[in-house]
Order: C-alpha cells, then sequence, then structure tokens
C-alpha cells in the first residue's frame, strides 16, 4: 500500500509546526518510528550540521525517540548502500529545505531515492520543507537561475510555491505562465498539508492527486489551478484536482 505525502511551506523549525509534524509522527507509527532526515539541500552553503541539528532538537522536542540525521549530502552519499538501507526501514523520511537544485540533483535515480521508495510503497510518509517539498513535484522552480527543472515526481503534475506568505508568491505569476498545465501549490510558511483524508484508508493507492489532503499549521495554501486560484485554511480538506 502507498504511504503519506506530507509538503510544507518553510520556517519548519520556529516552534509553530508541531501540529503538521506531529500528525506526520502519528501517520509514522508514534514515536517510536525510525525517523530519518536528509540535510542535502543544506549542504551547497556548509550549513547540512546545523540544520540537521535543529531537526533533531525539534522532533526529539515533539516526543519522537528514534531520529537520525543521515550523512547524504553529496551523490556519493546518495549511492551509498548503507544510507539506502536505513532509508528503506524509515517510517518518516523527512528532506530539509535550503537548495532545491542541488537536493534534486543529488538524490535523483539514486540508491537512496529508491530506496525511499520503497519504504513509501511499504507504508512510510515522505515529506519536506521548502525546498524538500518541492523536488517532490512534477516540477521545482529553482530561483537561483530563475528556471523550471523537472523534479523527482512523487506528486505528479504539480509544482510547490514555499513560503507563499513571504517571498515565494511573487514567483506565482511567472510560473502560471511556465507550467499552465500543473497546478501550483502556494504552501505558506509554518504550514503543512498532508494527504491523509478518509479516503487514504478505504482506498491507499488512489492517485495523490485525487486523495483528500488535510492542512495544518499557521497559514493557508493556495491553489493556482487552470486559470483559478483558490485558498484552503487549516482544518479543512481539499482534493489537488478539482473535481
Amino acid at each position: 500500500m502507498a504511504g503519506y505525502i506530507f509538503l510544507e511551506g518553510g520556517a519548519e523549525f520556529g516552534g509553530q509546526m508541531a501540529d503538521p509534524d506531529l500528525r506526520a509522527i502519528t501517520l509514522a507509527g508514534g514515536f517510536n518510528a525510525p525517523i530519518s532526515v536528509i540535510p542535502a539541500a543544506a549542504a551547497p552553503d556548509n550549513n547540512h550540521q546545523r540544520a540537521g541539528h535543529n531537526a533533531l532538537a525539534w522532533f526529539k522536542k515533539l516526543g519522537a525517540i528514534d531520529v537520525t540525521i543521515l550523512p547524504l549530502i553529496d551523490r556519493a552519499s546518495a549511492n551509498q548502500p548503507s544510507i539506502a538501507k536505513q532509508l528503506q526501514s524509515s517510517r518518516l523520511i523527512y528532506l530539509l529545505g535550503g537548495f532545491p537544485h542541488y537536493l534534486a540533483q543529488t538524490i535523483s535515480a539514486s540508491l537512496c531515492w529508491q530506496a525511499m521508495l520503497i519504504a513509501y510503497r511499504s507504508g512510510a510518509i515522505i515529506g519536506g520543507s521548502s525546498a524538500g517539498a518541492m523536488v517532490l513535484c512534477r516540477y521545482y522552480f529553482d530561483p537561483d537561475r530563475g528556471r523550471v527543472y523537472e523534479g523527482l515526481n512523487l506528486l505528479p503534475n504539480t509544482c510547490v510555491i514555499p513560503h507563499h506568505n513571504t517571498f515565494g508568491k511573487s514567483w506565482s505569476t511567472k510560473l502560471t505562465s511556465l507550467l499552465p498545465t500543473q497546478v501550483l501549490i502556494g504552501i505558506d510558511e509554518e504550514t503543512g498539508m498532508i494527504d491523509d483524508g478518509i479516503n487514504h484508508e478505504t482506498d491507499p493507492d488512489l492517485p495523490r492527486l485525487d486523495a483528500l489532503w488535510s492542512i495544518y499549521g499557521k497559514g493557508v495554501v493556495t491553489l493556482y489551478r487552470y486559470g483559478q486560484i483558490s485558498t484552503n485554511k487549516p482544518g479543512t480538506q481539499f482534493t489537488i484536482l478539482p473535481h
């Protein structure tokens, strides 16, 4: 059976993300579930150790017991069998924010990505914040290059705009033009979305675009679909594709 996907809009360890992260821990199996954190997106500016430490402290504060910051920071480590083995047995896999293009190039078609897919297909929850959420979609925008690239496509026909309530919203006009057939998902900071609607239990293999997604946290999720814009608040559920 397929697992769950969770996407967060940024500012993930500022103390306001307990709702989505506790929900992710619950879906992973509870506080004893093995959690693996991937800090690769923060490696280009040598921030991966600090970011990993913040992630460890945050998940421990929430009550998680088995949290590992994996040494996955480049293409070589993404193809290390020992790291892939740990990912395959993880129940919650979290990709930190940072540089989306570097993260996508590091993980794409790697041994670790294959292990993550195996874990997901056996029921694990995979997600991330900011860059970590962006690369999981069909496309992602690299603000450093001003270009759109193909992502890992765990969530097809989509492109996440993180930090939507701060600087991310300024990308929407350009991305609407560049990706007219894709659904743009604008996620506010301190906000997360998880495909944990009731239809996941009745049909866990339902395509994620038709799944019911729930919103947790402080802000909203804005969908740009076929020329229409809709806003969804915490506590509500929605599907990515309109019915």
